[in-house]
């Protein structure tokens, strides 16, 4: 008597969670136990994690937008966007900060790490060119491919509804990875982070627009680049 072997696959949606909760665990303990590490291994886990199912399938980076086929509007359209973006974020940025300044003390810590003392005198962190290469290649590309290159993709493989703004279809798949993407962030215990769901929007849409991921990441770093100048011009960090 011949026992018939049963083999287990996951849905696509199961799929994405499962790596979007083991990059999280992965996070988290690297966090709790190894902080300085916690970093690197955000930057493994986007980039390696996703080629377990991949490999099975044979697909490579190249089929969740890794590619350069579509430069020239990725370029265009990162470049609109942040500077659209650049405007409303320095006038969020002196809005927040003014708030710091009329919260009572103990609530200041849980929003911000550099303190309600603020003033204005526009600088550059600290070896600039280095935080250039980081947060290219190390932060954007890394967090963009796994987000909006793998997640974002096989969420709409199983939630392929959606109704096109601007040129790309938006449905549940790209408000869920902008769900992960933000609460992702928690795994390092900063909760200002939670911020990040506004730009990951943008991050989602031009995904969708190009069919790649060298826009969004190019945007991506140019975001948090511009935030670094914020943070170092209004208070002294960086």
């Amino acid at each position: 008597m011949t026992v018939a072997k049963r083999s287990f696959t996951l849905s696509a949606a199961q799929e994405a969670l499962a790596a979007w909760g083991a990059s999280f665990a992965a996070i988290l303990i690297a966090s709790l136990t190894l902080h300085r590490y916690a970093k690197l291994v955000a930057t493994v886990s986007f980039l390696y994690l996703p080629l377990i199912p991949m490999n099975r399938r044979g697909e490579d980076y190249q089929d969740y937008g890794v590619t350069l086929r579509r430069w020239r509007q990725d370029i265009k359209l990162a470049g609109l966007l942040f500077a659209l973006v650049v405007p409303l974020y320095f006038a969020g940025y002196v809005a927040f900060a003014e708030l710091l300044r009329n919260l009572p003390a103990w609530l200041v810590p849980h929003l911000s790490p550099y303190g309600a003392d603020w003033s204005f005198k526009p600088r550059l962190p600290e070896r600039f060119d280095l935080w250039v290469l980081d947060q290219l290649l190390v932060v954007a590309l890394p967090e963009e491919f796994f987000y909006r290159g793998y997640l974002q993709t096989r969420l709409r493989d199983a939630y392929p509804q959606g109704r096109v703004f601007l040129g790309a279809r938006l449905g549940p798949a790209f408000w869920l990875t902008a769900l992960l993407f933000a609460v992702g962030h928690l795994a390092i215990f900063q909760v200002w982070r939670l911020a990040v769901i506004f730009p990951a929007l943008l991050f989602g849409w031009l995904r969708e627009r190009t069919g790649t991921v060298f826009g969004s990441s190019l945007f991506h770093a140019a975001c948090n680049l511009y935030e670094l100048i914020l943070r170092a011009s209004f208070f002294g960090a960086g």
